[in-house]
């Protein structure tokens, strides 16, 4: 029996381009400092994050430990950020936090990103009283601070870890329904999508095969940025008694016990804000690369 065979030449051909397009972008990538030092740190946090119970010298600590001996122990080979109040290891519980915190980002963000992208793209494709309804709901939730809303949701709902997470998502969607509505408004009248109305596209495959993959590089550069708000809001929220309570380690939790004891126990509060501070750093400066990458341009 004989069979067609397609011609091997335009895959080979295509699947070299991309490789040559993936070559290109990793070359332009690692030529960014700023963007090679942010992703180095994500990754360094990722996996201390993920492999905490291996590296921590005191996993035990995480739980509601007390060993009035060790309380207040400054910075040692022992104890590398010295111990708290109660004299549990603070290295290990900072590890920990950081594994609350990138959580706490994972989950809101994967929850804001595609209700504010979805309500995003179909508000600049459609027009009319459906792109004023949704942005006009988009001003009003924007005009209320995250902060603001997250601390009203945390107050009245018991504080835990998984309220925090509602707290935090209810406003965020709105950055990225904006952010998409815009692209998309630039889009609409493209050609290629013209093109895809014309043969008798869908709406749904207009949406999300032609539309939708233009707005991704975008969409990647607010997220990365993103997680470095959404784990400073986490923390305020924990700072001031609404978010993850103890003795679940959270890094805004540590800060606020620590503040206490300042300025004779420094390390309590100072060394779990300087792990917020490298958490927020490491993904602003990646967010920074991915946008030199994409070349992204800012829109309003």
């Amino acid at each position: 029996m004989a069979g067609t065979i397609e011609n091997p030449a335009p895959l080979a051909e295509s699947e070299a381009r991309r490789l040559s397009n993936a070559y290109q972008n990793w070359y332009r990538f690692s030529r960014n400092p700023t963007a090679v030092i942010g992703a180095a740190i994500v990754v360094v946090c990722l996996l201390a994050a993920i492999l905490a119970p291996y590296i921590t010298p005191y996993p035990s600590h995480v739980g509601a430990v007390v060993d009035f001996r060790a309380r207040h122990l400054p910075p040692s080979l022992a104890h590398w950020f010295g111990t708290d109040d109660v004299g549990r290891d603070i290295f290990s519980r900072v590890i920990f936090g950081m594994r609350i915190s990138l959580l706490l980002a994972g989950v809101v963000l994967g929850i804001a990103i595609p209700i504010g992208s979805a309500l995003g793209i179909v508000a600049g494709y459609y027009g009319g009283w459906v792109e004023i309804v949704i942005m006009r709901i988009t001003d009003i939730a924007l005009a209320i601070p995250p902060l603001v809303m997250a601390l009203a949701v945390a107050a009245v709902m018991s504080p835990n870890l998984i309220n925090a997470m509602l707290a935090i998502a209810a406003l965020w969607w709105t950055w990225h329904t904006r952010l998409v509505y815009s692209i998309t408004r630039q889009l609409r009248d493209q050609e290629f999508v013209e093109a895809a109305e014309t043969l008798g596209a869908s709406k749904l495959h207009i949406l999300f095969r032609e539309i939708l993959p233009n707005c991704i590089s975008a969409i990647a550069v607010k997220t990365s940025l993103d997680c470095g708000f959404v784990i400073l809001v986490g923390a305020s929220l924990s700072f001031l008694g609404l978010g993850i309570q103890p003795p679940t380690p959270d890094l805004g939790t540590m800060v606020a016990s620590g503040a206490s004891f300042l300025p004779d126990h420094w390390w309590e509060s100072v060394l779990p804000g300087s792990a917020i501070l490298f958490l927020a750093l490491g993904f602003n400066l990646l967010g920074d690369g991915l946008r030199d990458l994409f070349d992204v341009q800012e829109v309003r």
